[in-house]
């Protein structure tokens, strides 16, 4: 409905055709797969208006600046509808990324008088009138809030404390935990099990599975005499993964129709699956920047407080803008829109940072100590004004960190050898990359093999992106569980 009542403005009412040059508009959403479905969806619905060109971008901007920085007066000048889905991942990781596409929006709209509407669609904002003032929104008119009693279905929910202080025997007690709660559906309803890991995913469909035939329950699954245990064993014959190819036969699956299906969250943003049940199996992810499990973003809630919040949507979206204000505010004083403190206190206050800073004192704190933590050699003040340096433009052009400037900065020399400029490039911020235990034999043996040597030792994170980078650029056999890593090392 949004995209037919942008087109409507835009319809020559004599001759019935819509002047497609006129206007642009953006979907914004977290996962490549949920963009493809949704230009799949729109493609179908919109032929008929002429519109069979619909451009699917999956990349990910490091920062807003990288949809409006260098093409001020092309693309987005046209825009004029932007559709930001689970606009609630203002609380992720990558939330100043879609904090710094708004503020700058809505502050080049009062700039030039250009009319862009937002909108922001989510399914759980507890404190959606933070985000609706954000938004700029009309609290009368533009703002629509639908609770549990619009649900087709009703929701339970229940949370299950696992106490157990040893990490052997809590995993033990978390797998047990998530059998009985699938056998309780057990051929009756489907059910799903999220995992935070892609190697966990396996692993638990066989636990569940080798379970089910030590307490011979299995039966309770699939019926041995039915249809579909035939159907499943010829399905499981075109399956090219070996551990699905063991698992179907059983009713366990990863990412397919079974009566149980184990996946990662990427499932949850793009894919709606029917199930009856939804069981969240342990409360940690792997944070890849900390090198280590961490719990599912707790902040300063004690951990059963905080889960119970969780459950009843109690707690606030919160900013990320902090953690991102320095390499932000940087990229604004390189593209001359902010020239003196006064003008950068205005910009702040178009974040959503600004609005939860007027709920909470800590964040101006943070605010402060992040602007601190600018470096004289990115920007430098002159009577008053701000003036970009060559290295604050290169790291805005690039969307290099500033943290990472500050280390080239500090490491780069004119004189240095062939071999120096490869350690430097992997001490970046960006790549907070941990050696896993089962990495070690490989990287060993990719370090005697490329051609400029590294001094760091196999343990040494800098030492595993120096081996990417150079195995890469030498096309020799890369970690086998190591493409996502790769892959994220060459998009810099």
């Amino acid at each position: 409905m949004l995209i037919l009542n942008e087109l409507g403005k835009h319809r020559d009412k004599e001759t019935g055709k819509f002047n497609l040059d006129a206007f642009k508009i953006i979907y914004i959403a977290p996962i490549k797969a949920l963009v493809q479905e949704m230009v799949g969806n729109f493609s179908s619905r919109l032929k008929v208006f002429g519109i069979t060109r619909l451009k699917l971008s999956s990349r990910r901007p490091k920062s807003g600046t990288s949809l409006h920085g260098r093409a001020q007066t092309g693309y987005t000048n046209l825009v004029r509808l932007i559709i930001i889905d689970e606009i609630h991942l203002l609380h992720d990781e990558r939330g100043p990324v879609l904090e710094s596409i708004i503020a700058r929006t809505i502050r080049r709209m009062e700039q030039t008088t250009e009319y862009v509407r937002l909108v922001g669609l989510s399914a759980t904002p507890p404190n959606y009138q933070d985000v609706a003032t954000f938004l700029r929104v009309d609290d009368k008119k533009g703002l629509f809030y639908f609770d549990s009693t619009y649900r087709p279905c009703g929701l339970q929910q229940q949370f299950i404390g696992v106490t157990e202080k040893k990490a052997i025997k809590r995993y033990q007690i978390t797998n047990e935990v998530c059998y009985e709660k699938v056998l309780d559906q057990a051929g009756k309803n489907q059910t799903l099990v999220f995992v935070h890991s892609r190697k966990e995913i396996a692993k638990t469909a066989k636990f569940l599975r080798d379970m089910a035939v030590e307490k011979e329950t299995i039966t309770q699954f699939v019926k041995p005499n039915a249809a579909v245990r035939e159907i499943l064993a010829e399905e499981a014959n075109n399956v090219k993964d070996s551990n699905l190819r063991d698992l179907l036969p059983f009713g366990f699956g990863f990412h397919l129709e079974c009566l149980v299906l184990v996946c990662t969250a990427t499932l949850a943003w793009g894919v709606n699956l029917p199930a009856h049940t939804v069981i969240i199996k342990g409360t940690q992810i792997y944070n890849h920047e900390k090198g280590r499990w961490v719990e599912l973003s707790s902040q300063d809630h004690s951990e059963l407080q905080y889960y119970l919040s969780l459950l009843n949507q109690q707690l606030p979206i919160e900013s990320q803008f902090v953690s991102k204000l320095a390499d932000n505010l940087n990229a604004e004083i390189v593209l001359g829109t902010i020239r003196n403190q006064d003008k950068a206190v205005q910009w702040i206050g178009y974040t959503y940072l600004y609005v939860r800073m007027l709920k909470s004192s800590r964040h101006c704190l943070f605010c402060r100590r992040s602007v601190g933590e600018m470096s004289a050699a990115q920007v430098r003040t002159v009577i008053g004004r701000f003036q970009s340096t060559k290295l604050g433009r290169i790291a805005s052009h690039y969307y290099v960190t500033y943290n990472s400037m500050m280390t080239y900065n500090h490491h780069l020399r004119p004189t240095m050898s062939t071999l120096e400029p490869f350690r430097v490039f992997a001490l970046s911020n960006e790549f907070k990359l941990p050696v896993r235990q089962e990495e070690k034999l490989e990287l060993a043996q990719l370090l005697e093999r490329v051609p400029i040597p590294v001094n760091e030792s196999v343990e040494e994170p800098a030492a595993k992106i120096d081996v990417i980078v150079q195995a890469y650029s030498q096309l020799r056999s890369l970690l086998a569980d190591g493409k996502q890593e790769r892959s994220l090392v060459l998009r810099y």
